[in-house]
């Protein structure tokens, strides 16, 4: 076959085809570039967040803002989370500078009186005055008082409980003058009244009703008794006890703290001439506003030895009555009849040293 020729053939044109100018080409350029610079204004005036004229630091500036809020937010959630589980005390004092911030405007006055300032001072000056002599003079005719009548610090220690001879021999071996407090004689102690026969000197230990008690003394007085049950009751005792004078409550915590109990009780011990010393079983007895009412005398216990068996703790309750005593003039401490608290009792005598030891008929 003879060698191929190059063949120039047109291609026919297809039917509809628009003819198009030399300056179509240069339309199309510009249409697209106007377009790329339209979004690029709408994309830039998004992002765009200051006018050029302002400083760039101000974008940090709110950043750092915006992070130091979150922190404090964040900080002040973990503060009101700290304080609703802290304690009253811890509480108080995290609110102090809070409360102290908000106080501070009050005492910033623009225009101060002078005037009234001056007679402020001026009679502030006079009270300091009149302070100061009574500061000055009390203190010394105190003293002069104690020098003169040269009165030891007086201890009273109770034993509550007793019921047996054997209790009473080892009261006795002390070495020292020891109160005792009988408890009404019942089917678990039936000699307790005859025993406090051949003493001189005792009291009566009261049942009084109690919160809870598992053991409860026969014949407990309780809140609702009437005014003759409770006074028959005193008086049934002040027959089986009849040189006693002072009367303070075996358990007690319920029937001291209601008024209306008491009130009844005060009548009774007025009637029989009883006085009563309170045992304190509770935080909440009404015993002193009743003798204020009856007008009868009262005394109250200090320190109880042996809530502790423990000979230790003992000794450290009994430090505590000598430090009441000689800071008052007077302490009771009440003990119970056991073994423990009778050796520590014996062996602390050199403690008293300074000490009146006295029975409560001596107060």
């Amino acid at each position: 076959m003879p060698p191929s020729k190059k063949i120039n053939k047109k291609l026919p044109k297809r039917k509809n085809q628009k003819k198009h100018s030399p300056l179509h080409k240069y339309y199309t350029v510009i249409v697209s570039v106007l377009s790329a610079f339209i979004l690029g204004v709408v994309i830039g005036g998004y992002f765009y967040i200051d006018s050029y004229d302002k400083p760039i630091n101000l974008d940090i500036k709110q950043f750092t803002q915006t992070q130091i809020s979150s922190k404090s937010s964040f900080e002040q959630k973990a503060d009101s989370l700290h304080i609703e589980y802290a304690d009253d005390d811890i509480k108080k004092v995290l609110e102090k500078p809070e409360q102290k911030e908000q106080e501070k405007p009050k005492f910033h006055f623009e225009e101060p009186d002078y005037g009234k300032v001056d007679e402020v001072i001026k009679e502030s000056k006079q009270l300091s005055k009149e302070i100061e002599k009574t500061e000055i003079v009390e203190p010394k005719v105190e003293k002069k008082e104690v020098a003169k009548e040269g009165k030891k610090p007086r201890l009273a220690i109770i034993i509550d409980d007793v019921t047996t001879s054997y209790q009473v021999r080892t009261i006795q071996n002390l070495g020292y003058k020891v109160n005792m407090a009988f408890l009404p004689p019942t089917s678990r102690h039936p000699n307790s009244a005859k025993v406090a026969q051949k003493l001189d000197q005792y009291m009566i230990h009261l049942p009084l009703q109690a919160s809870s008690f598992k053991y409860e003394e026969e014949k407990t007085l309780y809140i609702n008794d009437s005014l003759e049950a409770i006074d028959s009751r005193i008086e049934e005792l002040k027959k089986f006890y009849p040189k006693a004078k002072y009367i303070n409550n075996h358990t007690g915590s319920k029937f001291t703290a209601n008024e209306e109990a008491m009130d009844k009780l005060f009548q009774s011990l007025k009637k029989h001439g009883l006085i009563f010393i309170d045992s304190r079983t509770t935080a909440y007895s009404v015993a002193k506003e009743m003798s204020k009412k009856h007008q009868l005398k009262i005394y109250s216990r200090n320190t109880f030895l042996d809530n502790n068996k423990n000979k230790e703790y003992i000794q450290n309750q009994l430090k505590k009555a000598i430090k009441v005593a000689k800071k008052t003039g007077l302490a009771i401490a009440i003990g119970h009849p056991y073994g423990v608290t009778f050796e520590t009792l014996k062996d602390s005598k050199h403690l008293l040293e300074g000490l009146e030891m006295i029975y409560v008929d001596e107060l």
